[in-house]
């Protein structure tokens, strides 16, 4: 069987949403493929795919057109069913901490004052004994994976050690800051949901 999905001017996290959904309805194997019209979605739904196991092309046949084409395996396990450290092996067992940085600043007061305590933390997280299995930026937190060269140097560390370092993408768009994307990948707001929603702790700094 084959579905199209035409999500087409959707903003995030629809795209995604009503993927999971399609590929819900599935009673046997097929194929699926979803019309978009930005890359950021693209890019959302080949995880989708692929976290579920899928084999994932994707096409740009226009200008902001895109088509993401799924092979579905029906009854396939679900996303939101698969552990939050099923992706990042190399953390210690057991861990399911998700650190979410909204912002660039660390607490409410002097702006600098708070620059240079955000900074401290991003670094002291580096030197756990037990790393968070994720860490999520979003609003002005996308400033921290695109132009900060000391928190990107300890974002990447996090990263080499097994840690899911997660962007906005809606953020990114809004602040221009695609493109300077230096660290982890780009996110929307299911899977941002869906992460807390699985953690077993949540850190705001």
């Amino acid at each position: 069987m084959e579905k199209t999905l035409d999500c087409m001017g959707m903003a995030c996290p629809l795209p995604v949403i009503n993927a999971k959904k399609a590929i819900d309805a599935f009673t046997e194997d097929g194929t699926l493929i979803v019309k978009v019209d930005n890359d950021t979605a693209v890019q959302n739904l080949t995880r989708l795919g692929e976290h579920n196991g899928f084999v994932v092309t994707s096409a740009q046949p226009g200008e902001k057109e895109y088509t993401v084409t799924m092979q579905v395996k029906a009854g396939s396990k679900k996303a939101a069913e698969v552990p939050a450290d099923a992706l990042t092996c190399a953390l210690p067992s057991g861990n399911g901490t998700v650190v979410i940085l909204s912002g660039d600043t660390m607490g409410t007061g002097d702006e600098q004052l708070g620059k240079k305590l955000m900074k401290a933390f991003i670094f002291a997280l580096t030197s756990q004994d037990v790393l968070p299995s994720k860490v999520i930026c979003y609003n002005r937190g996308a400033f921290l994976t695109t132009e900060d060269p000391d928190t990107i140097k300890d974002l990447k560390a996090l990263e080499e050690a097994g840690v899911t370092i997660m962007t906005c993408g809606t953020c990114l768009d809004y602040y221009g800051l695609k493109e300077k994307l230096q660290v982890g990948i780009v996110s929307n707001m299911y899977d941002i949901v869906e992460a807390q929603m699985n953690a077993s702790l949540v850190v705001r700094p």
